[in-house]
């Protein structure tokens, strides 16, 4: 296969597989169907002219007829008066028209033939017409039922494109929700633990100790002070117990 050959094949495969995407199997039903429709008009139109050609050579041939039976009263009237002379003229033009007359049916027996045969070929093609189209509308009622068939299925599936789009909303918006709750629940476990106390608290870690260390101190002060303070409450208290 020459370069040549193969590029025209992939242009073919090409121009096949676009058709076959784009392709309206309705529509082409019914433009076959238009299209037979217009060949059986080109059938009647040929039967019109055919029976027009033998009403043609009828017409002719009754002249003919006319002009026989005219020349064979001419022939008896100059019978009658001894004029063989113009008998014989008469009957010659009565012979020619017989011959006429027998060619011209022949040609209108074989016109009435052709005709027949013409007219029972359009019955045939308007029967096979007529079946077409009730093919035609039983294909296209089933095709709408598949293509609707099919858009409910990927309706329920997700594959259909809106529902595809939805579906990708639903995981986008999955994702965002889970990344806060993530952050929410990691807040919580800073907090509890005091680092986000520490994170949010000004001074760096020397002064956070610092001042951790001061608080612990005067904690300890406070509550060595409140010991000394009870403790001497209850010392008067021990005296008169002992003296009494």
């Amino acid at each position: 296969m020459t370069l040549f050959d193969r590029l025209a094949f992939a242009i073919r495969a090409w121009v096949n597989d676009l058709l076959n995407r784009t392709a309206d199997p309705s529509a082409e039903l019914d433009y076959s169907y238009e299209q037979m429709r217009d060949e059986l008009q080109e059938v009647n139109r040929g039967i019109a002219d055919l029976t027009t050609q033998k009403k043609r050579l009828e017409l002719h041939r009754e002249r003919l007829r006319s002009n026989a039976e005219k020349h064979d009263q001419q022939v008896r009237e100059a019978v009658r008066q001894d004029r063989d002379d113009l008998a014989r003229r008469a009957l010659e033009k009565k012979h020619a028209v017989t011959d006429q007359l027998a060619d011209l049916d022949e040609q209108v027996e074989r016109l009435q033939a052709t005709q027949d045969r013409l007219v029972q070929r359009q019955v045939d093609f308007r029967r096979r017409i007529e079946g077409f189209r009730t093919h035609k509308e039983t294909l296209k009622a089933r095709h709408e039922a598949a293509r609707a068939s099919a858009r409910v299925a990927e309706a329920f599936s997700g594959v259909g494109g809106e529902m595809g789009d939805v579906n990708r909303a639903v995981e986008r918006a999955s994702e965002r929700t889970e990344q806060m709750e993530a952050r929410a629940a990691a807040l919580e476990e800073l907090e509890e633990t005091g680092a986000l106390d520490d994170i949010l608290s000004d001074g760096d870690e020397i002064d956070r100790e610092l001042e951790r260390r001061s608080t612990e101190q005067r904690i300890d002060s406070e509550l060595e002070e409140l010991k000394t303070q009870l403790g001497r409450e209850t010392e008067p208290a021990d005296v008169e117990e002992a003296t009494d």
